[in-house]
């Protein structure tokens, strides 16, 4: 079962809760949730074994930058049998309550994933259209990206950002960050 919770509703019980960031190491180095652990939505599956073992002993809010990731992977772990709470508004309803978000010593700043996939989408859609005007067809380019953004909407899904997501900026190799480190540290 996933239960929605706000930033006033969570921040008080913080504590009674094992709180995973479903986002890319990379925006979680950059600033998460204090205490929160970093389990990328596209390796969440290598984690339900652990997940599940934390389940038992207590609960899991998971938690994105704006709350549509951390929603996705509360209804795998639900499709699991791992009941998990969604923060509202992500990350960026937690800072914009005035709330402190920890960062990784030594990560640098890189951009939230909906950020970075209206960049690509939007600079394939004009690169595009400029590039039929020497070659004509290659509008196609764009019309792919629309229905790759179209589909995108209709499934909540977003293939572009699972992509972003394995780029070496949003990978860093700050000590921490692993998902490996992150299973450990939640085991024991």
């Amino acid at each position: 079962m996933t239960t929605p919770v706000t930033v006033d509703q969570l921040h008080p019980r913080l504590a009674e809760f094992t709180v995973i960031d479903v986002r890319s190491p990379g925006e979680y180095a950059a600033g998460h949730i204090p205490g929160a652990h970093n389990i990328p939505l596209d390796r969440l599956d290598e984690a339900l074994p652990t997940l599940r073992a934390v389940a038992e002993e207590g609960g899991i809010a998971v938690v994105c930058a704006s709350g549509n990731r951390s929603r996705t992977a509360c209804e795998r772990l639900a499709v699991a049998g791992i009941t998990a709470l969604t923060l509202i508004g992500g990350t960026s309803a937690w800072a914009g309550d005035g709330h402190l978000l920890d960062k990784v010593p030594g990560a640098r700043a890189v951009w939230a994933m909906d950020r970075q996939v209206r960049l690509v989408a939007g600079s394939l859609v004009v690169a595009g259209v400029l590039a039929d005007l020497v070659l004509p067809r290659t509008r196609w380019i764009s019309a792919a990206v629309g229905a790759g953004l179209a589909f995108s909407a209709v499934t909540n899904t977003c293939a572009m950002g699972n992509l972003l997501g394995r780029l070496p900026h949003n990978r860093p190799r700050t000590a921490g960050t692993s998902l490996d480190a992150t299973l450990a540290g939640l085991r024991g």
